[in-house]
C-alpha cells in the first residue's frame, strides 16, 4: 500500500499485525469458551462433615476426694454398654484402707439394668463430638482455687475406631453448690454421674464419714471379667491423679489383715466348758488400745462363775470383760474354787502401724 508523508515522499505500508497478536486472541477465545462450559455444568454436591455415631458403650473412672477421713479418697469404675433396647451398668467401688488396723481395703460390685439406652443416659450429648479445646478451657477455669473436695473424672470411649479419653474436673462447688455458671461439659458430667448413681444406689457421698460399728468379717472380693481387668491394671490409667493404684488396692482387699480380735489366753486351774468372749470395744479399736486383762473367778456350786475380781489391765477393756463373764460355766469339780483367767485384746496391726 502506497501513501505520501508530509513532505510528499512516498511510504510503503502493509496490514500485517504484530507478532503474537493472533495467539493472544486465540487464548482469549478458548478461555471464554471454558468459562461458558463450566457455568453450564451441574453443581457438584457439597461435602459435609458426617457426625460421629453415638457410642454404644463407655467406661468412666471417678476418684472422689474429701478433706476429711480416713479414707480421704475413693475409686470407682463404671462400665456401661447397650443391651437389647436398654443398657447395663456395672460399678466397682474400691475403697483404700481408712485405718490399716481396723478398716482394710474393700472392693464392692453393683450391677443394674435400665430401660434407657446409652444415648438417653448420655442426655443426647455425643462425647465423641465434644471439642478438645473446650475441655481444656474448662480444666483451666480454677487453677488457683482452693479445692478441698471434688472428683477427677475420665471417660474412655470409642470414637470412629479410636479410643478417646475425656477428662473433667468436678470441684466442690459443682458438687455442693450447683450454679448456672458451671461450665457446660462439667455440668453434663455431673448429671451423667448422678444418673449412674441413681441406677446403682449407695453412692460414695451417702457413706458415713466416721463410724464405730464393728467391722464385718473380711470376705474375699467377688470375681468376674471386669474385676479381672481391674486386677490386671487395665483401669489404672484412668486414675493418674490418685495416690494409689486401684489394681494394688484390689490385691490388698484379696488378702486383708487379720483385724482386731479377742482370745482366751489362759484359765487355771480349770478351763471353762462354755464361755463367750467380749467384743472388741469400739472406742478401744478407734484408739488402738490392746493388751491383756487378768481377773479371778469364783466357781459356784452349779458351775457358773461369779463376778470377776482382782481385774488388771486397761480400764476400758476391763469394763467389757466384766460384763461378759456372767454366763461362763466350769466343770463340776471346779465348784468352790478360784480360777485365774487372762483375756487378750489384740489389734493385729502390721508392725509399721502399731
Amino acid at each position: 500500500m502506497l501513501a505520501s508523508d508530509l513532505n510528499g515522499a512516498t511510504v510503503t505500508t502493509t496490514n500485517r499485525q504484530p507478532r503474537g497478536f493472533y495467539a493472544q486472541r486465540w487464548f482469549t477465545v478458548v478461555l471464554f469458551g471454558a468459562a461458558v462450559v463450566f457455568n453450564c455444568l451441574p453443581a457438584a454436591p457439597k461435602t459435609r462433615n458426617v457426625p460421629a455415631s453415638q457410642p454404644g458403650n463407655f467406661v468412666m473412672g471417678r476418684r472422689t476426694f474429701f478433706d476429711f477421713g480416713p479414707p480421704f479418697e475413693f475409686y470407682e469404675i463404671f462400665s456401661v454398654h447397650s443391651w437389647n433396647k436398654g443398657a447395663v451398668i456395672e460399678r466397682i467401688q474400691v475403697t483404700p484402707p481408712g485405718d490399716v488396723c481396723t478398716q482394710p481395703a474393700t472392693v464392692q460390685v453393683a450391677t443394674s439394668s435400665i430401660s434407657e439406652g446409652v444415648a438417653d443416659l448420655l442426655g443426647g450429648t455425643n462425647p465423641c463430638t465434644i471439642p478438645e479445646k473446650e475441655l481444656r478451657r474448662e480444666l483451666k477455669r480454677c487453677k488457683t482455687c482452693l479445692t478441698f473436695s471434688g472428683a477427677d473424672v475420665v471417660m474412655q470411649v470409642q470414637c470412629g475406631g479410636q479410643s478417646r479419653r475425656i477428662r473433667m474436673d468436678i470441684l466442690d462447688r459443682d458438687l455442693f453448690d450447683k450454679h448456672p455458671v458451671t461450665p457446660e461439659h462439667t455440668s453434663w458430667t455431673v448429671t451423667l454421674l448422678e444418673r449412674l448413681d441413681r441406677a446403682l444406689g449407695a453412692p460414695i457421698m451417702d457413706r458415713p464419714a466416721f463410724t464405730l460399728v464393728a467391722p464385718a468379717p473380711p470376705t474375699a472380693p467377688p470375681s468376674g471379667p471386669l474385676l479381672d481387668d481391674l486386677e490386671s491394671g487395665k483401669f489404672d490409667g484412668l486414675f493418674d491423679r490418685g495416690s494409689q493404684k486401684p489394681s494394688a488396692l484390689f490385691r490388698q482387699a484379696k488378702n486383708p489383715p487379720l483385724g482386731p480380735g479377742v482370745q482366751l489366753v489362759s484359765s487355771s486351774p480349770f478351763r471353762p466348758t462354755h464361755y463367750e468372749l467380749p467384743q472388741y470395744p469400739p472406742l478401744a479399736r478407734a484408739a488402738h488400745i490392746s493388751g491383756q486383762v487378768t481377773f479371778n473367778l469364783l466357781v459356784k456350786s452349779d458351775g457358773h462363775a461369779s463376778d470377776p475380781t482382782s481385774l488388771s489391765g486397761n480400764p476400758l477393756l476391763q469394763k467389757f470383760v466384766a460384763a461378759n463373764t456372767g454366763d461362763w460355766t466350769f466343770p463340776i469339780e471346779a465348784a468352790g474354787q478360784d480360777v485365774q483367767v487372762a483375756v487378750e485384746f489384740n489389734m493385729n496391726c502390721p508392725p509399721s502401724q502399731r
